[in-house]
This record gives structure tokens, C-alpha cells and sequence, in this order.
């Protein structure tokens, strides 16, 4: 029987990668929370990037063991991770250690639960769709990340911070319900259980490394887009940046959803270098832009290339890894997008504190256009690396 992409199953799955990311997103306003102990911006950002890092540290391990066990297993763990370490946040009395503790477990929570989420999910699609399906959870976190600090805000302002805590506590429960209510497809714990990290091909470290660094350069210039534009936008002279941000959000939805498919239907190479050739010139147009007209419009083309280049990058490392390793292959790609945020975010603001933001957003549009030249010269054809799986 033929699958169906919006089957019950993967609208579930759908669903939980949706209240997850939405009990993580809540969390964005934490920082106003530890506000009133007056902490050194230095550990306010050592507490919240933790999160990201143990991430980063944990997607590629566990991915590996939800090819063997299964993602609902993995999920599950992830998701009851989450869970127990909310209600720590209630004796959170200074911005100290256990913050850091808590936000580190969190973390960790969140790697696992995510990877086994969007594996999941790229299961329960028909394997000619896998880079739509993925395209598909995605567009669900942007939703989430945009819903989240606007409910915590209202719920902050109307009781107090506990009460966004609980928020956090009851759309983790949700998550894990819809992840409870997945049908468990047993043909693929037989797949899984045949797959070993034997069944990886050993390119050469060059492909390798050449492969590795395209996730990395998609974080970094979404980094440089995401995290420096409200800045940029001011220094500029814009009073309202917000809507940057929707009509990018806006693009990348409507992106994934409609033509989320495009690079199952023509390659994943073939999106690949035309999606980050787009990233790249636009982060050159904002360099020299002057009208909030077309500031505009330059985050409508942002998320425009994102939405694009997501679903067809994160498939093409799937393709390579082989879809048996198909958990591996995601927490790899994961943790290379959000090392290349990581690692971004300190780059430009060094080159921005240096030559100022106008240069720094040509240098990221000149380091992602080069790279995705060497990527589409060097690295190998999708369909051809499928062919021989």
C-alpha cells in the first residue's frame, strides 16, 4: 500500500516536532527571567548557549542509536528528559549553576527528541518525498520558534514567569502524547537492526570534509542573517525590524509547504547550488541596501533560500550516509547546522566590531557562494550515491 505523506501517523509526528520546539521556544524570553539577578552578560550567554551545545555533543550519538532501536523509543527518552528537568527551573533563585545545569540537561533533551522526531517523520513519508516530509517538520519549528516568545510574553506579563515554566511542562506532555499515539512500523526494526556503521562508504577526507562544511556554511549565514539583522537594521536607521523576521518566516513556510518536494522531483544538488547561491547574493544585497522597502524584501528572499535549501541539504547527507543510517545522518547534519550558528555568530560580530556590518554581510555571502561552488564541482551526485545503496 502506497503512503500517504499526510497520513495520521506523520501529522502526529508532525505534531509533536511542533510542541517540543514549542516548549524550547518559550524559553527564549528565560533570559528576562534571570534579568532580575543582575548576572554578567558573559554567563547569561554561557547559560543560554549551552543548550545548543549539548545539542550539538549528543544528536550524533543518539542518532546512531535510534537507527538500531527506533525513533519512538528515542523520542520518548528525549522528550521525558525535557520534561524532568522543567520543573528544576521553579528553584532557580539566581542566575548561577543550576541554571546552567538545567538548561544543559534540557539541551540534551532537545538533541535527542529532535533527531528521532524529523526521523521519524522522514519514515512515515513515501521515500520518493523524504526531502518534503522534511521540509514539512521544518516549517512546523518555524511556526513554533515565532509562537512560542509571543505566548510566553502574554503569559509572563499576565501571571509571572512560573506560569511560563508550566506552559513548557504541558506542551512537552503534548509532544509526548502525539508521539505516543504513532503506530510503531516493525519492517523498519528489522532494517534497523540489519544496519551497522559497516554500512557507511569511506570516501576520501577531502569529499568528506567538503560534504561537512555545507551544513556548517548554511548555519553561519543564517546566523549572520538572524542574529545581527535587528542590529543592523537600527544601525541603519529602521525603527520596526520585526517584520523582517515574519515576511522571512512567512517565505520559508510557504517554501516548504508548496515546493518542499523539488529536489526529490529534480535532485538534490541541482536545489542545493541554486538555493545557496540565492542565500549568498541576498546577504550581498543586504550589504548594501538603504530602503526598508527592500530590507523587506531581502528577508522575504532569505527565507525564500532557506526554505529551500534545508529540506534538499539535510536529504543529500541522508542519501550519502545511506537512508538504513538514516538517524546518524540527521544528528550529523543538525549538529553541523548549529556549530556553524555557534561558530558564526562570534566571526561576524568580530568582523562587524572591525569593518562594520556592510562588510560583514558581503564576507558571509562571499564565504557560501565559494564553498557551494566546491560543493557542486566535488561532491557527489545524490541520485548516483542512491543508486549504489
Amino acid at each position: 500500500m502506497k503512503k500517504s505523506l499526510y497520513g495520521r501517523d506523520f501529522v502526529l509526528a508532525s505534531c509533536a516536532y511542533f510542541f517540543v520546539f514549542l516548549s524550547i521556544a518559550v524559553f527564549y524570553l528565560f533570559p528576562l527571567y534571570l534579568d532580575r539577578f543582575q548576572p554578567s552578560k558573559s554567563f547569561l550567554g554561557l547559560i543560554m548557549g549551552i543548550h545548543s551545545v549539548t545539542a550539538i555533543l549528543v544528536r550524533p550519538f543518539f542518532g546512531r542509536v535510534l537507527d538500531k532501536k527506533g525513533g519512538r523509543k528515542v523520542a520518548m527518552a528525549g522528550l521525558l528528559i525535557i520534561l524532568l528537568s522543567i520543573p528544576g527551573f521553579f528553584l532557580v533563585e539566581s542566575a548561577g549553576w543550576l541554571a546552567l545545569v538545567l538548561r544543559a540537561i534540557n539541551g540534551i533533551g532537545w538533541g535527542v527528541g529532535t533527531t528521532a522526531l524529523m526521523a521519524i517523520c522522514s519514515e512515515l513519508s513515501p521515500p520518493e518525498k523524504m526531502a518534503h516530509s522534511l521540509g514539512i517538520i521544518g516549517a512546523a519549528g518555524i511556526v513554533a520558534g515565532a509562537a512560542g516568545p509571543m505566548l510566553a510574553e502574554e503569559v509572563f506579563r499576565r501571571y509571572d514567569f512560573h506560569a511560563v515554566f508550566v506552559v513548557g511542562i504541558v506542551t512537552a506532555l503534548a509532544s509526548m502524547v502525539c508521539v505516543f499515539a504513532i503506530r510503531e512500523e516493525p519492517h523498519k526494526t528489522v532494517q534497523r537492526a540489519s544496519a551497522s556503521l559497516a554500512t557507511i562508504r569511506r570516501p576520501s577526507f577531502l569529499v568528506l570534509a567538503i560534504i561537512a562544511v555545507m551544513p556548517v556554511a548554511h548555519g553561519a549565514a543564517r546566523g549572520a542573517v538572524l542574529n545581527f539583522i535587528a542590529l543592523f537594521g537600527t544601525n541603519i536607521g529602521f525603527d520596526r525590524i520585526a517584520p523582517f523576521f515574519l515576511v522571512f518566516s512567512i517565505a520559508a513556510i510557504l517554501t516548504r509547504l508548496g515546493v518542499g518536494d523539488i529536489s526529490d522531483r529534480y535532485g538534490r544538488k541541482k536545489i542545493i547550488f541554486p538555493s545557496a547561491v540565492m542565500i549568498g547574493l541576498n546577504l550581498f544585497w543586504i550589504a548594501g541596501l538603504h530602503s526598508y522597502a527592500w530590507f523587506l524584501v531581502t528577508g522575504f528572499i532569505a527565507g525564500l533560500g532557506q526554505g529551500l535549501i534545508f529540506p534538499a541539504l539535510s536529504t543529500y547527507v541522508i542519501d550519502f550516509l545511506g537512508r538504513e543510517n538514516k538517524g546518524l545522518a540527521l544528528g550529523l547534519y543538525l549538529s553541523l547546522f548549529d556549530m556553524g550558528m555557534g561558530l558564526g555568530s562570534p566571526l561576524w560580530g568580530w568582523i562587524s566590531d572591525v569593518a562594520g556590518f556592510r562588510p560583514m554581510y558581503a564576507v558571509a555571502g562571499s564565504l557560501i557562494i565559494v564553498l557551494t561552488i566546491v560543493f557542486t564541482l566535488k561532491a557527489p551526485d545524490a541520485e548516483k550515491i542512491t543508486c549504489t545503496n
